[in-house]
């Protein structure tokens, strides 16, 4: 029997509705904004990867539209038409390195990692919903650290070590601009039961671990130079 007041459930119904329109619409774009980048692919796998992904997207809104109606939440969006062309038009002007840090390591694996620390606090429907999204997650974010990083294996060292020193400003500068959007993160996922400072700290930690993982890449041979003399 729940002992949960009815101020309580009506409060977490809100604000659960408020996240799952929250990440319905992060999905939408993610959509979009792959879909842009197509012509710009510097090879097939990408461009393949990209085209997959734009797929997997599109699932993941129509799974989370169908949810709601059931969930009973309220439509209004979370982000604004103007706020999402301001997305889509960062994005859209980034270099692919950069585009593979923004989208990967600051959107897909932390907004991930974050979606899956309240999926245990979630309702048995919601939970259902994010499975498919979140596992497709697991292969997009797998596909944007390996493309990273072979990207940041043709750098020189010194620009490779100043790229990763300068990730954590990037996704914190994202981070800020998100939370500048005039909604409070922190009272959605705390009315959901979420422990969010505990939960920045776990992101925090997850940042870390994705730098380091970038920090070791494969670079190609260098050439041996041979010097040859005549001996006395």
């Amino acid at each position: 029997m729940s002992t949960e007041t009815p101020s309580h459930q009506a409060r977490y119904r809100q604000s659960m509705g408020q996240l799952l329109m929250l990440y319905t619409q992060v999905d939408r774009l993610i959509m979009e904004i792959c879909a842009q980048r197509l012509a710009e692919a510097p090879d097939e796998e990408a461009e393949l990867s990209l085209a997959k992904q734009v797929g997997d997207e599109s699932r993941h809104v129509s799974i989370q539209r169908q949810w709601m109606r059931e969930f009973g939440t309220r439509p209004a969006p979370v982000i604004t038409a103007e706020q999402e062309r301001l997305i889509r038009e960062h994005f859209q002007s980034l270099p692919w390195i950069d585009f593979l840090a923004d989208l990967y390591i600051c959107v897909e694996a932390l907004g991930s990692e974050a979606v899956e620390r309240i999926v245990p606090l979630a309702d048995p429907g919601t939970r259902e919903s994010l499975r498919v999204p979140l596992t497709d997650e697991i292969d997009h974010v797998a596909f944007g650290v390996s493309r990273l990083k072979q990207e940041l294996a043709g750098l020189s060292e010194t620009e490779h070590k100043v790229f990763l020193e300068r990730l954590p400003a990037r996704i914190e500068a994202l981070a800020d601009a998100f939370h500048g959007f005039g909604f409070s993160v922190r009272d959605m996922f705390e009315a959901v039961g979420a422990d969010y400072d505990r939960l920045c700290r776990l992101l925090e930690e997850r940042q870390k671990e994705l730098i380091a993982e970038l920090s070791f890449v494969g670079r190609p041979p260098q050439p041996v130079r041979v010097v040859t003399g005549v001996s006395a």
